[in-house]
């Protein structure tokens, strides 16, 4: 074979939800890898064979590892990620584990440790990491020439009912299996900045549950974060009618700002009265996911550092452990190694 790209990858996707789907749908459309499914559920197999060309099926996950697969991508539950991660390294798999990386700490250091005595490349599905506004973001934050980095701003929604109808009888509804807008979609947001500026240190918040139906996980949550000296705000709800998501990054010398729902990305330096505006082309979701398969396929093949490692999604995860600990208390969180602890 003449380069990573022409390798062909036995895939094994494990869990058959909406995410699950996605998953097989976008590593099928690298055209580099031979996609099969695993899920207990007997008409979720049904219904995916009839849509995609998948390699095979399989109703448990020890049937599945009878075959071998070079790659596999945990799309389950996350109280499930961490020992199902463990258990596809210990297989010989090399593991793309979906967001969040778990809810809670428990066998992470064990993961990292069976990883890297396994020779397993495992990476955690932040995809925003290859959404254009946010990467464009980041190149301007690192390049330094607007100076540091000062403030962050962020605010979006959407109609969460209409885009996962099924929320009260998935993961969503409950906070233990990963549910409510904190582990749900502000975890995107807060891994993409931390990206982009820094790890966050310290963190207050505010959640409620006020408009969703059929549960009472929060679907509101705003947060003012610390990152280093860095001050951030985060904005959140699941129930507005547009669509939108807005980030927005004031330098010292400049403001750059991300309107992902727009396909767009702006910057406005210090003596400019208007933005200037960088569209790029992002026809759908899948997008974004088509580039995550690619990116930790050629992870696999060439050995290069993944989008989103365990270490980066376990910052994010101890962050939103925060985030719920400060909205539950009412308080300022600190975050320290492996731990938050409450201020005051």
């Amino acid at each position: 074979m003449n380069s990573s790209a022409d390798r062909s990858f036995r895939v094994l996707i494990i869990g058959g939800g909406s995410i699950g789907q996605r998953h097989a749908r976008c590593f099928l459309k690298t055209g580099r890898a031979r996609v099969s499914v695993c899920d207990t559920r007997t008409a979720v197999l049904n219904e995916l064979s009839s849509q995609y060309p998948l390699a095979a099926t399989f109703s448990d996950l020890e049937s599945a590892l009878e075959v071998p697969h070079d790659v596999a991508v945990v799309a389950t539950p996350a109280p499930l990620h961490i020992p199902m991660a463990r258990r596809l390294i210990e297989a010989g798999c090399h593991v793309l584990i979906e967001k969040p990386l778990s809810t809670s700490q428990e066998g992470i250091d064990q993961l990292k440790s069976e990883a890297q005595q396994h020779a397993r490349v495992v990476g955690v599905a932040y995809v925003m990491r290859h959404n254009p506004g946010i990467v464009a973001l980041r190149e301007q934050v690192r390049r330094g020439s607007h100076g540091p980095p000062l403030q962050v701003v962020y605010h979006g929604g959407q109609d969460f009912p209409f885009f996962r109808p099924a929320y009260r009888e998935i993961y969503y509804r409950d906070r233990a299996t990963g549910g409510g807008a904190i582990q749900d979609a502000l975890t995107h947001i807060v891994n993409a900045v931390e990206w982009i500026v820094g790890p966050v240190r310290a963190v207050a918040a505010d959640a409620a549950h006020l408009a969703l139906e059929g549960v009472d996980v929060e679907d509101t949550v705003h947060v003012m974060a610390r990152h280093g000296d860095l001050l951030a705000s985060y904005a959140l709800n699941q129930h507005q009618p547009p669509n939108e998501s807005v980030l927005q990054i004031n330098c010292r010398d400049a403001s750059l700002r991300a309107e992902l729902h727009a396909n767009c990305w702006k910057r406005m330096k210090r003596g400019e009265t208007q933005w200037q505006t960088f569209h790029y082309e992002f026809a759908d979701r899948d997008v974004g996911f088509v580039a995550q398969a690619n990116a930790f396929l050629d992870s696999v093949a060439t050995g290069q550092n993944v989008a989103c490692s365990v270490e980066e999604a376990e910052q994010t995860l101890r962050c939103c452990l925060a985030i719920l600990k400060a909205a539950d208390h009412r308080c300022w969180v600190s975050l320290t190694e492996g731990q938050a602890e409450t201020e005051g």
